[in-house]
């Protein structure tokens, strides 16, 4: 098992404000481990379509719950987690937003940026909420 460069855990108030403390958690991630520019991008955009979600969808803007994040990186893979509290979804139920019936809908394109960013992801429910996981490999620089 590789040595863990960083590790990082907090939880969230399940409000929109709280989106904007993902981006500078980022940088400080960023500067300890020397993350590339590209998969920086990469995991903001992720994680932020995450936290988003579970924010609004998951927790449904109830500010008594919480969104849990979770980092660790080695020196060639970045691990998320972002749970919620909320019921979960059947991720083979979800709208291909790249049908055309779907185009122009204002939301459900969440999961297909997460899945497509990501090296690797799942999205499970474990009964007390939603727990989405992605991978993200990197080249410190």
């Amino acid at each position: 098992m590789a040595n863990k460069l960083y590790k990082f855990q907090t939880g969230i108030r399940s409000s929109k404000a709280s989106i904007t403390s993902i981006e500078p958690m980022l940088n400080n991630i960023r500067n300890e481990i020397g993350l590339p520019d590209e998969t920086y991008y990469n995991i903001l955009v992720a994680i932020t379509e995450a936290v988003n979600n579970a924010i609004n969808h998951g927790n449904k803007l109830d500010e008594n719950k919480t969104v849990e994040i979770k980092i660790e990186a080695t020196v060639n893979t970045i691990d998320i987690s972002v749970k919620d509290q909320g019921e979960g979804f059947e991720i083979d139920k979800l709208d291909d937003p790249r049908t055309p019936e779907n185009l122009l809908k204002s939301s459900g394109r969440g999961v297909f940026i997460i899945k497509t960013l990501a090296n690797d992801s799942s999205f499970v429910h474990d009964g007390k909420g939603m727990n989405v996981c992605m991978q993200f490999s990197y080249k410190p620089k």
